[in-house]
């Protein structure tokens, strides 16, 4: 594109803004100068303002270790995931705070902010491991923290320096004994695998001997499970659902990225599971429509943005397909998050969220739903952990697949990923 004009002509025809100067989204936009330029949105204030309204009720509670004492409980049954919620709000905010935080603070804004969260960060997991602490969580009763457990082991390999290396030494005893006890639980034959990897990765990158029986099960499992086109089955099925991004492509690649070069057959599955993420990448990008929806299946939709958690990681990455731009990459995974995050209902007035996906909608969780597990939706963030610098925040907001095609834009044709099983 030769100049901003042009750049303001396409994105007009592909919906961007209306006539009048309306975004898709319902929020207005400024209207540009007869004579200048469209004035574009501050796309990594947006992103940041919705990461700290996510992550400040759930860290600063648990800081002062009043968790268990403040967050509500919304589930089908509240006494019964009562359990497991706390854990999951802690371990699934952080995999997607973890790589803004691993920044480091600075003195500007974002990184005293930065910073700030890092630290309420450390003293979250502190409460959350510590045997005299209120906030003490589960991490052995019932199968539930398996899951969790591996968002919270997640979550340090994505922020080493600032979660991992910067705890306390007697933190970090005694959040290796907590992972190590999750050891205990046996994952089923599906997503789960990874769980259990990831827990064992995480515990060997502290310095902790691994368990290999747990660590090789996962990825040995999803090279069988591969059903082609940068899609994995879910155990031996292929399931419609979104569980590619939520876990296993996530899961998937950041194990291999710890055992890759323990041997040629795992080095060879890194490159195979790498390519895989970029076209599944590029698939979640067509589903996104000018308005930030997306198709509304299967399971766990409430989950909400956390949906795109594989375009997301692969723009941390810097492994987005060649046809998505990082503006581009940046424009979708903006429209998700203000589509899923900005709707009326979406947090109740003391700021916790609640189980819906475009505002309040109970229905839609399943039993396992909870107020802690809906806080998934911290994977779209995963970009922030790339320098304000980088090309995914400088280049301009490009028109999406969905926008260009729909507008007329002569599109090349999609193919299918040439990666044999």
């Amino acid at each position: 594109m030769k100049t901003r004009r042009d750049f303001v002509k396409l994105i007009a025809a592909a919906g961007l803004v209306g006539a009048a100067g309306a975004r898709q989204d319902g929020v207005a936009a400024e209207k540009p100068a007869e004579t200048g330029p469209m004035v574009l949105p501050n796309d990594r204030g947006i992103w940041r303002g919705q990461v700290t309204r996510l992550a400040s009720p759930v860290l600063e509670a648990l800081a002062r270790r009043r968790l268990k004492s403040t967050m509500p409980v919304e589930a089908p049954d509240p006494v019964e995931r009562a359990r497991y919620t706390h854990l999951e709000a802690l371990g699934r905010l952080l995999m997607g705070l973890a790589p803004w935080i691993e920044l480091g603070g600075d003195t500007t804004a974002e990184g005293k902010e930065r910073a700030r969260f890092a630290a309420l960060a450390r003293e979250a997991l502190n409460a959350a491991t510590d045997p005299q602490s209120p906030d003490l969580m589960n991490f052995v009763q019932g199968n539930q923290p398996l899951v969790d457990a591996a968002f919270v082991a997640q979550a340090l390999l994505r922020a080493p320096r600032e979660l991992a290396t910067g705890l306390d030494p007697r933190v970090r005893a005694n959040l290796t004994a907590c992972l190590k006890a999750t050891r205990s639980i046996q994952p089923g034959p599906s997503n789960w695998k990874l769980f259990a990897s990831m827990i064992e990765a995480a515990l060997h990158r502290l310095g902790e001997k691994r368990d290999n029986a747990r660590l090789f099960d996962g990825p040995r499992c999803f090279q069988q499970w591969y059903v082609g086109d940068g899609w994995y089955g879910d155990g031996a099925e292929f399931h419609a659902d979104y569980y590619n991004a939520f876990v296993i492509h996530p899961m998937l690649v950041e194990v291999l990225d710890v055992i890759g070069d323990d041997a040629p057959e795992w080095r060879e599955f890194r490159e195979r599971a790498q390519a895989r993420l970029v076209r599944f990448a590029a698939i979640e990008e067509r589903l996104i429509a000018p308005d930030g929806s997306y198709p509304v299946l299967g399971r766990s939709i409430t989950y909400r943005c956390g949906a795109f958690q594989g375009l997301a990681l692969a723009a941390l990455r810097h492994q987005l397909p060649k046809e998505v731009a990082p503006g581009q990459a940046r424009a979708a995974l903006t429209a998700v998050i203000r589509r899923t995050l900005e709707a009326p209902g979406t947090f109740d007035h003391h700021g916790w969220l609640r189980i819906g996906l475009a505002g309040h909608q109970p229905s839609l969780g399943e039993n396992y739903i909870s107020t802690g597990s809906a806080y998934l939706c911290s994977a779209a963030f995963l970009p922030l952990g790339l320098s304000p610098t980088d090309p995914f925040w400088t280049e301009p907001a490009t028109a999406t697949t969905w926008q260009k095609a729909w507008s007329g834009v002569d599109l090349p044709a999609d193919h299918a990923l040439n990666n044999p099983k």
